[in-house]
């Protein structure tokens, strides 16, 4: 019997590459407000600005020091301000860079000192308005203190701790996420 034989030609394998090992890397987008975005970094200079206006209106005061919610809040919002300067720092390194903030222990970090600091400020906030409603409603005493200071900084406060809460709330999806 007379059978053809088919010619077979040598084919080369192509190149392993790391899609084909590991399948494609699949990468989520940068939603605005995350760290290393420009969002991101209006929010931290929000805070920051904020922060500093309420520190600032509430020591210029002579009397602050009559309450202890005010000196709290004067802590409080002062720790923001630095973590949120610092934060600030690192979102224009990684936007000058183009890199993305995406490393697991960095979005921990960032995610447990917005928790913290956000938790105090919004406490800090609380307990100032409170004072400032006792002295200013209940007390009447606002002729001998100064209670338009007292709920400048007060409001500013609790301003920078809505500029905060995104920031967590970024950094808590992004966590979770991975």
């Amino acid at each position: 019997m007379n059978v053809s034989r088919p010619a077979v030609h040598p084919v080369e394998a192509p190149p392993v590459t790391e899609a084909a090992v590991h399948g494609p890397r699949v990468r989520m987008k940068d939603v605005q407000g995350m760290p290393g975005t420009k969002g991101g970094l209006f929010l931290r200079l929000s805070q920051f600005s904020f922060a500093i206006i309420s520190v600032s209106v509430m020591a210029t005061t002579s009397d602050f020091r009559s309450a202890t919610a005010f000196s709290y809040l004067v802590l409080a919002v002062g720790l923001q301000s630095l973590w949120s300067l610092t934060l600030a720092f690192v979102d224009i390194y990684a936007l000058l860079v183009k890199r993305s903030l995406r490393n697991y222990k960095a979005i921990r970090l960032f995610t447990i000192g917005d928790g913290i600091t956000s938790t105090l400020t919004f406490a800090a906030a609380c307990a100032s308005a409170g004072i400032t409603v006792l002295i200013g409603n209940d007390l009447n005493k606002c002729a001998f203190n100064h209670c338009t200071r007292f709920e400048t900084a007060t409001a500013m406060a609790f301003i920078s701790w809505f500029a905060m809460s995104p920031s967590f709330l970024m950094n808590f999806w992004s966590l979770a996420s991975q």
